[in-house]
C-alpha cells in the first residue's frame, strides 16, 4: 500500500488544522507504511528538522509570487472574507500545482491512494480529482455559524459575503469536483455532512478529525497541586473568535485563580488590555507559543483548562486537557460540545457574553472549591479520551478505509511502533 497525502499546510506551530496531515503522514510511516506528503514550501525548515529521516519522502510546492500577493491582500480584509475570497484564490493554486506533483508521484512511485485531509471545511472546492487511483477527502468539520447571541460579531457586510460565498458552494463544486468525485468523504458530525456540496456521489463516512496522541499528553501521577493560586490554562491562536476576554474578565470574580494564555495572535496586546481593564493583569500570564513537548506538561500541573471559544469548529486542546487527566471549561458550541461532556467538564451555554462570563466564573470556582470534583473530571477524561480519541486508534481506522478502497486483498499491518522504516 502506497499513500500520498496532500495538503496546503502541514505544520505544528501553525495551529489548527494544519498539524492534521502530519498526523496521517507520521502515524502511518510508524506503521512501516509507503506514504509521501505534499505540502507548501513555506513550512520547509520546520519538517525537514521534524522529520529528518522522511525528508526524501515530502514533496514542497515552491512558494509563487501569487501567493506572496495574495497573502497581502488577506491582511487588508475580515478573517472570513480572506478565506472565502483570497483564501480560496491561493489554497486552490496550491492544489494546482500539488495535483502536478500527485501525478508524477502516481507514475513514478506507483501511488495507490490519495488523500487530502485538509481544508476541512466541507465547502471548500478541491482540484485532486482525476488521478486514476482513489481519493480520499477529509475528515471535514464545518457548517458552523456563530452563536445566536455573538452573530454581531461580525459586521453586516461580512455576514452577506459569506452567505452569498455559501450560495456559490455547489456551483464551485461543479467546476472544481474533486469532492463530488471522490470515492470517500470524512466528516466529523452531522452538521458537517449537512454542508456537504450536493450531488457528490463517493461514501460519506463519520469520523472526528481531531485525535490526540497519548504519548505525549499523559495524566500526572500525583494530582496535588503546587501551593499558592489555582492555575487556569489557555492553550491556542490569539485570535478573536476564541474570545479569551471572556474569562479575562471571568477572573475578576474569582480572585483565587489565575491564568496562563499560551499562544499567539493578532489578539495579543487588546487582550493584555482587557486584563488591565478588569484589573486582573498581575494573575494574566501572557506566557507566548510554546511546542508541544513543552505545552503539555503546562497542562498536567494546571487546575483546569478554559476555552471560550464562539466559533471553534473542533478544539484539539480539549481533546489534549482530557488526556492530561485535567478538568474543562469550555463553550457549548462546535467541536467541544461534541467531544466534553459533564462527566469530564463543564460546557457554558453561549446565550449571552454576560451568561458566558458569569458561568465561567462560577465553573473557575467550583473546581478551586472542591479537589475531590475536579480529580474526578480529570480522570473521567483521559479515560474518554483513551476509548474514542487515540490517534493510533484513528490510525488503524484510516487504514481500514484505504484498504476498503484498494483491489488487493488487505494486508496485515503492523502494530504501532514495531515495524521499521522502509
Amino acid at each position: 500500500m502506497r499513500i500520498c497525502i496532500v495538503a496546503e499546510h502541514a505544520s505544528y506551530k501553525f495551529g489548527g488544522e494544519a498539524v492534521l496531515p502530519l498526523h496521517y503522514f507520521s502515524g502511518l510511516r510508524r506503521r512501516g507504511i509507503e506514504t509521501w506528503l505534499i505540502v507548501h514550501a513555506r513550512t520547509q525548515p520546520e519538517l525537514e528538522a521534524a522529520l529528518p529521516e522522511d525528508r526524501a519522502r515530502i514533496r514542497f510546492i515552491p512558494d509563487a509570487w501569487f501567493h506572496i500577493l495574495l497573502f497581502r491582500l488577506s491582511r487588508f480584509l475580515p478573517r472570513r472574507i480572506s478565506e472565502a475570497s483570497v483564501g480560496l484564490v491561493s489554497v486552490l493554486a496550491t492544489q494546482y500545482l500539488a495535483r502536478r506533483i500527485v501525478r508524477k508521484l502516481i507514475a513514478t512511485e506507483g501511488i495507490d491512494l490519495v488523500h487530502q485531509p485538509i481544508p476541512v471545511s466541507p465547502r471548500f472546492p478541491s482540484l485532486i480529482t482525476g488521478l486514476g487511483v482513489p481519493v480520499v477527502i477529509g475528515p471535514m468539520n464545518g457548517g458552523m455559524e456563530y452563536p445566536g447571541a455573538f452573530r454581531h460579531t461580525e459586521s453586516l457586510f461580512s455576514r452577506a459575503a459569506i452567505g452569498f460565498g455559501r450560495g456559490l458552494s455547489d456551483f464551485f463544486n461543479s467546476l472544481m469536483p474533486g469532492k463530488k468525485r471522490a470515492d470517500v468523504l470524512l466528516v466529523a458530525n452531522e452538521r458537517t455532512r449537512k454542508a456537504l456540496p450536493s450531488g457528490f456521489r463517493g461514501r460519506v463516512v463519520e469520523l472526528v478529525e481531531n485525535g490526540v496522541q497519548l504519548g505525549t499528553w499523559t495524566a500526572s501521577a500525583s494530582r496535588a497541586k503546587v501551593p499558592g493560586k489555582a492555575r487556569f490554562v489557555f492553550l491556542g491562536r490569539l485570535v478573536d473568535w476564541k474570545a479569551l476576554d471572556v474569562v479575562i474578565e471571568a477572573l475578576g470574580r474569582v480572585q483565587e485563580a489565575e491564568l496562563e494564555v499560551i499562544g499567539d495572535g493578532a489578539m495579543r496586546d487588546a487582550w493584555k488590555q482587557a486584563a488591565e481593564q478588569y484589573g486582573v493583569a498581575e494573575r494574566v500570564e501572557f506566557t507566548g507559543f510554546l511546542p508541544h513537548a513543552e505545552c503539555a506538561p503546562r497542562l498536567r500541573s494546571a487546575l483546569a483548562l478554559v476555552l471560550p471559544s464562539i466559533y471553534e469548529c473542533g478544539g484539539a486542546v480539549v481533546l489534549e486537557a482530557m488526556a492530561s487527566g485535567i478538568p474543562v471549561i469550555a463553550t457549548k458550541w462546535g467541536g467541544p460540545a461534541d467531544y466534553l461532556d459533564s462527566s469530564c467538564g463543564f460546557l457554558i451555554e453561549p446565550t449571552s457574553r454576560e451568561a458566558m462570563v458569569e458561568g465561567f466564573a462560577a465553573a473557575m470556582a467550583r473546581l478551586i472549591a472542591e479537589p475531590r470534583l475536579r480529580d474526578e473530571l480529570g480522570a473521567r477524561g483521559r479515560e474518554r479520551v483513551e476509548q474514542h480519541f487515540d490517534w493510533e486508534k484513528k490510525i488503524d481506522r484510516i487504514m481500514e478505509i484505504y484498504h476498503e478502497l484498494l483491489p488487493a486483498p488487505a494486508p496485515e499491518y503492523a502494530a504501532a511502533g514495531t515495524a521499521g522504516r522502509r
